[in-house]
């Protein structure tokens, strides 16, 4: 099986339709409701300027305009049914405030926020609300919060037979210690990024609810290591 066909594959294999919503139609919230959206997921994009959604060239989803704050506008963007929120606007204060108002008044499982301060962004981890600072901001790397179940591969080698892939902690396997997370002669741990800070000293290291772990698998691998996060997590 060749590396392409792989990727394709486990495409396939994660290809469950859920509904998401974006605040803030930026040149980060635009290129990512255009992702989701691209990915078949339904998609509501928010923000506070008409003109911003002019960005949308390649957009299949929903847009409102007003605050991603408005009970009226999460109302409409059906925030009681969605199944993960993107606060990305230019304001720290307001992207948190959205992740506040999604994780506790409308129990939204997946909940990511853009921080500018870096500083603010480690405390708001340390509290349980993901984020992201600009510095270190990708559309991959909110994906990856959104669609933790995403079975993408990162990295290829050029013989198609080893891979790179990110995978999000399952909260159930929280407090495993990583080498729970090797399997045989085909996964491997060999990173870790907690707290949005990304280490490779991961010895004797538990795993914490919101870790992303860094594999190293085999073909096989990626199979065993899908069975390993699915099977024990849920």
């Amino acid at each position: 099986m060749t590396a392409a066909q792989l990727r394709r594959r486990y495409e396939l294999c994660s290809d469950t339709r859920v509904h998401i919503i974006v605040i803030g139609c930026g040149r980060v919230g635009s290129e990512l409701a255009m992702q989701l959206s691209e990915d078949g997921h339904s998609v509501v994009i928010i923000d506070k300027n008409r003109d911003a959604f002019r960005r949308l060239t390649r957009f299949h989803g929903s847009t409102l305009l007003g605050s991603g704050f408005d009970r009226d506008i999460l109302m409409k963007a059906d925030a009681s049914h969605a199944d993960a929120l993107a606060a990305v606007t230019s304001g720290d204060n307001t992207n948190i405030l959205c992740a506040r108002i999604a994780r506790d008044t409308y129990d939204i499982s997946n909940v990511v926020a853009r921080i500018y301060d870096p500083q603010r962004a480690d405390i708001y981890m340390k509290l349980g609300i993901p984020t992201v600072a600009t510095s270190l901001w990708t559309t991959q790397q909110v994906k990856r919060w959104l669609l933790p179940s995403d079975e993408s591969i990162e990295w290829t080698d050029g013989t198609g037979s080893l891979h790179l892939v990110e995978r999000i902690v399952p909260d159930a396997l929280a407090g495993r210690p990583l080498t729970h997370f090797n399997l045989a002669d085909h996964v491997r741990v060999v990173g870790l990024i907690r707290g949005g800070q990304g280490r490779v000293d991961i010895e004797g290291l538990f795993a914490q609810e919101d870790d992303m772990l860094e594999f190293l698998v085999t073909n096989q691998g990626v199979d065993e290591l899908r069975d390993l996060l699915t099977e024990e997590g849920s």
